[in-house]
């Protein structure tokens, strides 16, 4: 049986204080109750007739229904609605990925995934990383994130297992023999990239090893595509002969 917008936002002041890509959780969630007969004769103009906030009070309804098409408007910019195919008007349908999104708690998972880009991320990061950011499990991403620069610093420097952490830094980049050291670079920048690499380890990967940290998903992007541009600088220097 399909959704109505008032089963899900039943307040009309609760939905009108909500931004368009907030109220399009509940506009999708009612998208994909619908039957098939229902969706297939869904386009924009049936979607703001008075059925769909009917519900409302009067007073309401002429401003419920703009938030409504604001909301619309962002799924079809995000690509979770599209033009049906063949079809001539502006029916529609939802698409694979708003197929996958069941409410607003999906489409609050889908947007932050989206706030962290992915084609950006060094390789080894987008593999560790993705997953566990995508769960919301933010501090978690952020320790490995920070913990596979640590293994390729290591690595790429020819320590031990038991260099760790910032001295390991500071050994790999010292500024006149650290064998990660581009000694091309003025000993001020050498210094500095010794100083970038074991703060960022000091300050975003020991205190996610030793006790719960509480970040947001903003926080966490910021971070994890710092670990990543100093992974692609360490491979920089990996393949310096």
């Amino acid at each position: 049986m399909s959704k109505l917008i008032f089963s899900i936002i039943p307040d009309p002041e609760s939905l009108l204080s909500l931004e368009p890509e907030e109220l399009a959780g509940a506009v999708l969630e009612y998208l994909n109750s619908l039957s098939p007969s229902e969706i297939g004769n869904l386009n924009r103009y049936n979607f703001s007739l008075p059925h769909t906030v009917q519900e409302y009070p009067a007073q309401y309804r002429k401003r419920i229904s703009q938030a409504l098409m604001e909301a619309w408007v962002w799924l079809e910019r995000e690509g979770l609605i599209a033009p049906k195919p063949g079809s001539q008007g502006e029916w529609v349908f939802v698409t694979r990925r708003g197929q996958a999104i069941k409410s607003a708690v999906d489409l609050e998972t889908y947007r932050k995934a989206d706030m962290l880009p992915r084609r950006m991320l060094h390789p080894v990061i987008a593999q560790k990383v993705w997953a566990t950011f995508l769960r919301g499990d933010y501090d978690t991403a952020v320790f490995q994130a920070f913990k596979e620069v640590e293994v390729k610093v290591r690595d790429a420097g020819g320590f031990d297992a038991g260099d760790i952490g910032m001295p390991l830094m500071r050994k790999a980049f010292d500024s006149a023999k650290g064998p990660l050291t581009d000694l091309t670079l003025p000993p001020g920048e050498r210094e500095s990239l010794a100083h970038l690499f074991a703060g960022a380890i000091g300050l975003y990967k020991n205190p996610h090893s030793h006790r719960n940290v509480v970040i947001d998903a903003t926080e966490a992007v910021e971070m994890i595509m710092l670990a990543s541009h100093l992974l692609k600088i360490v491979d920089s220097r990996s393949l310096k002969p």
